[in-house]
Order: C-alpha cells, then sequence, then structure tokens
C-alpha cells in the first residue's frame, strides 16, 4: 500500500512539475541497495513497476512528457527491461518535462562505470588522457545530457542523500522535509521551490560579486 502511495506521489508531482514548467525532474526509485530488502516486498514491487509501465507510458506521451531511465537496468527481469525500453522509445522525442527514474541506480555505480567507460576510450585511442578534466568525466555519467540538478527534495525526515546523484549535486540546493514520499503533494512541492528561491546561489563568490553582476 505505501508503495502504491508513492506511486500516486509521483503521479501528483509530475502534473505539478508540467504546471510550472519545470524542465527536469529525476525521481530515486529503486537503488542499488534497496536489492537487501525483503524479497517479498521487491516481487510486489516489480508487480507494481511493470503494471504503472502498462498503464501510464500512453498518458505520459500524450502529454508530451519524456521518460528516461538511468541506473543498471540489466539486474531487472526481462520483462521489466523489455517495458522500460518500450517507453523510452515511445516517449524519446517529447519535448515537455523530461522524467528521468533512477532503478538500480547509485551514486558511486554512476562514478564507476564512468571510469570504466572512459578507461576504455583511453584504452581504444578515442581520447588521450591529458585531455581529461570534469567536463569530459561528466560526460560518461549516467545523466550526461542533463543539467545538474539546482533542486534536491529528501523526504521522510531523512538527512541524507542515499548514494544519489553524487557527482551532480556539487552546487545542488538540498531540502529536507518530514512529509513522507507517499503523502508528498503540489503544496509540498510549492514549498520546496519557495525556499530554494529565497536563496543565494553563490557557487564560491561573495554575497557581493553576486549582487555586482545582477546590477551589471
Amino acid at each position: 500500500m505505501g508503495h502504491q502511495a508513492g506511486l500516486k506521489a509521483l503521479q501528483t508531482t509530475v502534473e505539478h512539475c508540467v504546471r510550472l514548467g519545470v524542465e527536469t525532474l529525476t525521481v530515486f526509485a529503486f537503488s542499488s541497495e534497496n536489492w537487501n530488502r525483503p524479497a517479498g516486498e521487491i516481487s510486489r514491487l516489480m508487480d507494481l513497476f511493470l503494471r504503472a509501465l502498462d498503464k501510464e507510458a500512453g498518458e505520459l506521451h500524450e502529454n508530451n512528457i519524456c521518460l528516461r531511465f538511468i541506473g543498471d537496468i540489466t539486474a531487472f527481469k526481462p520483462a521489466i527491461q523489455k517495458k522500460m525500453m518500450k517507453t523510452q522509445k515511445l516517449t524519446a522525442e517529447n519535448t515537455g518535462l523530461r522524467v528521468n527514474i533512477a532503478a538500480n541506480y547509485g551514486g558511486r555505480w554512476d562514478i564507476t562505470q564512468a571510469a570504466v567507460r572512459l578507461a576504455k576510450a583511453i584504452a581504444s585511442g578515442a581520447l588521450a588522457a591529458d585531455n581529461i578534466n570534469e567536463h569530459t568525466f561528466a560526460e560518461f555519467l549516467a545523466l550526461a545530457d542533463s543539467r545538474d540538478p539546482d533542486l534536491f527534495i529528501r523526504t521522510g525526515g531523512e538527512l541524507r542523500i542515499s548514494n544519489f546523484l553524487l557527482w551532480q549535486s556539487a552546487f545542488t540546493e538540498f531540502y529536507f522535509t518530514q512529509v513522507l514520499w507517499p503523502d508528498f503533494g503540489a503544496a509540498e512541492l510549492d514549498e520546496a521551490i519557495a525556499t530554494f528561491r529565497s536563496r543565494e546561489r553563490r557557487y564560491g563568490q561573495t554575497s557581493e560579486q553576486i549582487r555586482g553582476h545582477g546590477n551589471a
């Protein structure tokens, strides 16, 4: 029931992001550590995942939403992988809200797989080691074609990021709420965004420099 309510919260959040004009929403659906949960819970979650893909794919497409999955999806059953790929293909050309679903994802996994791909590129001669910098490295990450997140929302009163988007969150603003994810809705999203807008993002500069740029 909790996972079902969580799916409803995701639907509400996606709809409200569309209304607000949000460009990209990335949701942590299933972490690489979640495999350690009881087998029965994982099985029910996978069943819910399949049913949700069947039900929501057409509606996402009709609303011009682009859906992508990030993470090592090869760990899922073939039927789930097939549904994922089918939904991605269906919505790939949509130009509205982009929804990234992190499934069997972990920030350390993301950095590790990027390092492996980078090493292979060097070994093949496609890339020179001297040309590697943080921008080059980022091109091998799961969200290479997306901007780094502006706002990171953690629900349920937890005060940690649980191995999510470790590289991408270097300058992200964090918002922590006691509200559980199944209870998260439009009002809670509005509050998180309002808090984000009240903050000054300096990126290593001083407040005076930021205000000076604003007056330029």
